[in-house]
């Protein structure tokens, strides 16, 4: 028996929340006395395979020909197959976009139940696991019991950190006849470019602003703090929508939910929409000349101020922090 991982490789790297999901079904096969075999679909270096190895792939099976471009029917047919070929009892993905659309097939077809989402470890009592998941935009938590003899998981990102278990890390090129169930593609258009090639939901760190810049010629402010940091940025949607930043940083509940270890906010009043995005960040900190602002109710820490005053002065703080102890 296994617990079987799926993990994703695009540009020749293996995306963090694979990290991420390698590190939690090597726990759960540590807790359980299974074998860890992981499925990498895309092309990836012998160093960046070999990093899944770190977190606990003893067995990494390598569908390197899958390419770059997702296709959630090869990756359903591909976990199905090295589903039988390992005896697979617990099947893990990322709750990300291939997690949403590859998950529940494979659960479907294994008869299996499924629990997506989940953001800490089981509670295992033999076959009976008890699994907790965030609802309502986070606002609560609910615990699920699965009994089913095969579980299928999705890991929220962010939601455990990985942690290192050195595993021998064999590495097979695998083979699923993928012919059948591979989409005819018929050309591929790269629409959003991410800031340090880092996607907004696999950030540490983000800094985001809102209408309280004023305007488009004022953003340099926050890239200047995000560049010190080491961060990505990202907007409110009312920025996104008059055009001030591109799309594909919005984020909140009609954009993109982020768990980044800290959230920085400028000039953001913190609507119910945009909290509902944001609001399971580990640290949040609120800048705003607004001391009545709602952000600050969510807030772990809160500056009172000019952003044009406040950010230059923050990100003149951490360059002479990052000077002196380099």
């Amino acid at each position: 028996m296994s617990v079987l991982i799926y993990a994703e490789a695009q540009q020749g790297k293996v995306r963090k929340a694979s990290i991420e999901a390698v590190s939690y079904g090597s726990k759960i096969a540590s807790a359980t006395a299974k074998s860890v075999h992981v499925v990498l679909m895309g092309s990836a270096s012998s160093d960046e395979v070999a990093r899944l190895a770190a977190f606990g792939a003893a067995n990494i099976h390598h569908v390197a020909s899958s390419g770059d471009v997702f296709d959630s029917g090869a990756a359903a047919h591909v976990m199905l197959k090295a589903a039988a070929d390992t005896q697979a009892s617990v099947l893990i993905f990322t709750h990300d976009y291939a997690g949403r659309s590859v998950a529940p097939v494979v659960a479907a077809k294994l008869n299996a139940a499924l629990v997506s989402g989940v953001t800490s470890m089981p509670e295992m009592n033999g076959n009976t696991w008890v699994l907790s998941k965030n609802v309502f935009s986070g606002k609560a938590s609910v615990k699920y019991k699965v009994e089913t003899a095969v579980k299928v998981l999705s890991l929220m990102p962010n939601a455990l950190a990985p942690e290192a278990q050195a595993a021998a890390g064999q590495v097979v090129d695998y083979s699923a006849a993928l012919a059948g169930y591979v989409s005819k593609i018929k050309g591929t258009r790269k629409a959003i470019e991410h800031k340090g090639g880092v996607p907004l939901t696999e950030a540490d760190l983000v800094v985001s602003a809102g209408r309280g810049m004023k305007g488009p010629e004022n953003w340099h402010v926050i890239e200047e703090l995000a560049t010190s940091l080491g961060a990505a940025t990202a907007c409110s949607r009312p920025v996104a929508d008059i055009g001030w930043r591109p799309h594909h940083e919005h984020v909140g509940q009609t954009g993109i939910a982020i768990r980044p270890n800290l959230y920085i906010a400028v000039g953001i009043s913190g609507a119910i929409q945009h909290l509902a995005g944001v609001n399971q960040s580990k640290v949040i900190v609120v800048i705003n000349k607004d001391g009545d602002a709602p952000f600050f109710k969510a807030a772990d820490y809160g500056v009172v101020g000019d952003a044009m005053e406040v950010v230059p002065r923050l990100t003149e703080a951490i360059n002479k922090f990052k000077a002196q102890h380099h």
